[in-house]
């Protein structure tokens, strides 16, 4: 069989289209906000991990546009090598500071962050304890890193502590867990894995991308959220969600930041952020820093949000944070269901699998910080219209 012949019998895509319930790669024609431009329309913007809403900030674009002016395009090399600005470093000092931890590492996406983690500190000889619903990043960064790699059910605790009882006492342990699951919007038990990490002598990673800027007093993250800041090892998070950039960040003790600045692959052999991108992560955290009422007000919207769909009959699951899912369980019903909210002028995320179990298929609405009150009850009216038609409201 030729190499190709998969490419030429994929034909998923080409069917939705036929069928007009393709729900990707619709192209922005404004800047990404609560209200946008897609397909030459207004669409009212519930799909998008913007939380605070600072991609569209005055301030955060002119910190990019200043870093251009000064530093160029880009760093046309490595951090290990020529790719090292000073920026780069003031914002890892910022970071460090804000997550209460000695020291940051910065990445080029978020996604590259995990894989740079796992696969530098774990090896053929170490174990990574996985939750099931962890980005797909992470299980990716187990492949690259050769440990072994086992998985917990979803917050199972029970199932986290059987797992752990059956790895070598004197094997290296990491367990590694979002903070936030991306797509449910639930929060991690931290508390309780933090208990079993101490029981059975592991290392603690949380995955805080759809955290920082969300939970915790100022939007620290799921530690401070806990009050468990020494307690986790390792803190990983995205510049491309609350703080309106692009990019990835590592925050951990002196010594292990500094193993992995000089082992890890991903971070060695791949091109630095460069300029824009880090000027306007370093503003954003300047924001969030000083305004921690986004925080709060994120919060609030949120549980208006949630009322406003169950005062509209619509079945959601109550979660701490400002996603919102909203279960349509088969493919075809929310592919549909995602098509025709969209045409009526909201954007939600169809979420399918292998994001989610099969026939647990959802709307993913997520919120921003400078939404209003007046545009989350229009969206809810637009959700209840469609979701009563298709009789599930």
């Amino acid at each position: 069989m030729s190499l190709f012949t998969k490419c030429e019998n994929y034909t998923e895509p080409q069917d939705a289209q036929k069928m007009g319930i393709y729900p990707y790669f619709h192209v922005l024609e404004t800047q990404p906000d609560v209200e946008v431009v897609m397909g030459g329309k207004r669409r009212i913007m519930l799909g998008s991990n913007n939380y605070l809403g600072l991609t569209a900030r005055e301030e955060v674009k002119q910190a990019a546009i200043d870093a251009v002016e000064k530093y160029g395009s880009g760093c046309s090399g490595s951090r290990f090598l020529n790719g090292t600005l000073d920026m780069h470093v003031e914002l890892e000092r910022q970071l460090a500071d804000f997550l209460s931890k000695e020291a940051a590492l910065v990445f080029s996406t978020g996604f590259q962050t995990n894989l740079g983690i796992l696969s530098s500190l774990c090896g053929r000889s170490d174990y990574i304890i996985s939750d099931k619903e962890n980005h797909a990043s992470i299980y990716d960064g187990c492949k690259l890193s050769y440990a072994k790699h086992v998985r917990f059910k979803h917050s199972d605790m029970e199932d986290l502590e059987r797992v752990l009882a059956n790895i070598p006492e004197d094997a290296g342990k990491l367990i590694v867990t979002d903070g936030v699951f991306s797509m449910s919007g639930d929060v991690c038990m931290l508390p309780e894995i933090v208990e079993l990490k101490n029981k059975y002598n592991a290392r603690l990673m949380v995955d805080d991308a759809h955290s920082l800027g969300v939970l915790g007093e100022g939007g620290q993250g799921t530690a401070a959220h806990f009050g468990l800041e020494d307690e986790v090892d390792i803190i990983m998070g995205t510049f491309s969600k609350s703080l309106a950039s692009l990019g990835g960040y590592m925050a951990a003790s002196e010594k292990v930041a500094n193993y992995v600045k000089h082992k890890s692959r991903p971070f060695i052999f791949s091109a630095s952020i460069p300029p824009s991108s880090t000027a306007a992560a370093m503003k954003a955290l300047e924001i969030l820093r000083n305004e921690p009422q986004l925080v709060k007000r994120l919060n609030h919207l949120s549980m208006y949000m949630k009322k406003a769909l169950r005062d509209r009959n619509i079945s959601i699951k109550d979660t701490p944070t400002p996603i919102i899912p909203i279960y349509t369980n088969d493919m075809l019903t929310t592919l549909k269901i995602s098509m025709e909210i969209f045409e009526a002028g909201v954007y939600v995320n169809p979420v399918l699998p292998p994001a989610t179990p099969p026939n647990e298929c959802l709307l993913r609405l997520s919120l921003m910080a400078t939404h209003t009150e007046e545009l989350l009850d229009e969206a809810a009216g637009i959700i209840q219209a469609v979701m009563k038609e298709a009789g599930l409201a």
